[in-house]
């Protein structure tokens, strides 16, 4: 329990030093993936007041999305922008850049569910430096 909390301060830490507002990350869930050996899943669920926005940052994990409030804009580097509101789900790759992650609103909230499969103990993201 120690390292579950210890791992979900690391995580809020580096998302506290990648976006531009106060965003809300809470872990749902990590589970170690014994069918996949040094492999865990984690969920977390994130929530962007009006007019949040990330900094540049990659998983290094597959990301597996689903939207259940308001509406949010995605972008990985060489993809165009996405627009997904409730009921739509997204996917990035292990190698995939995140160049935008923001609500689409600045009147309304946003949460969406992220689900990461990724190696065990890793960050849940890394940032992103801008040249």
């Amino acid at each position: 329990m120690k390292q579950l909390l210890t791992a979900a301060a690391c995580v809020a830490s580096l998302l506290a030093s990648t976006h531009t507002a106060a965003l809300d990350v809470n872990t749902v869930m990590t589970k170690p993936l014994p069918d996949y050996p040094g492999r865990e899943a984690t969920m977390i669920v994130v929530s962007y007041l009006p007019g949040d926005k990330e900094m540049p940052h990659r998983h290094d994990a597959h990301a597996l999305l689903y939207v259940f409030e308001g509406s949010i804009i995605m972008q990985v580097k060489g993809q165009a922008a996405v627009t997904l509101k409730a009921g739509d789900s997204y996917y990035e790759g292990p190698k995939d850049v995140h160049v935008v992650g923001k609500n689409a609103s600045d009147t309304a909230p946003a949460r969406f569910v992220v689900v990461l499969l990724k190696k065990k103990g890793a960050p849940i993201l890394t940032p992103i430096q801008s040249k």
